[in-house]
């Protein structure tokens, strides 16, 4: 296992995490007018109550669907693809760690590939391993937000409740990592219609994947890479985990077996590794950022194309 390195991250600074403005999208909007149209042709002709509330009922069940749906973007912009900005780059994302058993691994892994991967770390656990966090940073990788406790009702959660738990994280991992997260990706993915308006007071953006490997129950380390590898693109996002993985036969971690595949196919294919937060900001020839000095790198458009 090697050291943790004081190389220094080359990916470039976090001018991003301005607050953006909330924008509803047609989904939510469309929901917010069927109320308020329900509402008022019950007070116009109360004999239409069970037409109004069975139109409720249905644009609740499309906002749930939405939000079981990882991939969705009818609740708010929601990264599953790099930007066209990326040209042959892919993103390798991380999930539900730092562990101290996993991580170290899947760092000296992500060495011998001379890979660089964003990993979205819990709070929680960021508290109880900060040198791992310390250790991700400094060997040129990158930290974003995944909550502070990775509750499994997090998205039951109210819009007060939601804050709280990312607010936390942003907090832990900045105090940590010495950077600010800028992107957010919410446990299991699902979410809730009240998560967008959050993650804009907080400057986060919500990134989810193109392809997972399902490693956190799937015990067979070919069967993984085989769902990862599979149509692997140009712009993609993966995800993988170094916390909660799912152990093998042997009862080691399948993800130690599954990232060589992984990491040699990507180069197979002359795809090269990224972090989201570097996608984010190309950087220009001279290594600096591409937006000017005192700009924030998130504009609106980019994510909403994406």
């Amino acid at each position: 296992m090697n050291a943790p390195s004081t190389a220094p991250s080359t990916d470039p600074p976090p001018q991003a995490g301005d607050a953006r403005r909330w924008k509803p999208t047609p989904l939510i909007a469309g929901a917010a007018a069927l109320h308020a149209g329900a509402a008022a042709a019950v007070v116009a002709q109360p004999a239409a109550w069970p037409w109004a509330v069975g139109g409720v009922v249905a644009s609740h069940l499309a906002l749930t669907a939405a939000g079981l749906w990882p991939k969705s973007t009818l609740l708010g912009p929601n990264w599953t693809r790099l930007p066209a900005s990326a040209g042959r780059s892919i993103a390798l994302t991380i999930d539900d760690g730092p562990d101290p058993d996993v991580t170290p691994r899947v760092l000296d892994l992500l060495d011998r590939y001379d890979a660089r991967a964003t990993f979205f770390c819990i709070g929680d656990l960021a508290r109880r391993h900060p040198q791992w966090i310390e250790a991700i940073v400094a060997r040129g990788h990158a930290i974003e937000n995944h909550s502070q406790r990775h509750r499994h009702t997090f998205s039951l959660s109210g819009p007060a409740a939601l804050r709280r738990e990312i607010a936390a994280a942003q907090q832990t991992l900045t105090e940590i990592a010495g950077t600010r997260p800028l992107f957010f990706r919410a446990p299991a993915g699902l979410r809730n219609p009240f998560l967008e308006p959050v993650l804009c007071g907080l400057g986060l953006q919500l990134a989810s994947w193109t392809r997972r490997g399902f490693d956190t129950r799937a015990r067979d380390a070919g069967t993984v890479a085989r769902r990862l590898l599979h149509g692997l693109a140009p712009r993609d996002i993966l995800l993988v985990h170094d916390g909660h993985a799912a152990r093998d036969a042997r009862g080691e971690p399948v993800v130690l077996d599954v990232l060589p595949a992984v990491l040699r196919a990507a180069t197979d294919a002359q795809l090269r590794w990224t972090t989201l937060r570097a996608a984010l900001v190309p950087e220009t020839s001279d290594g600096t950022s591409s937006e000017p000095a005192g700009q924030p790198a998130v504009q609106d458009p980019p994510f909403d194309k994406i």
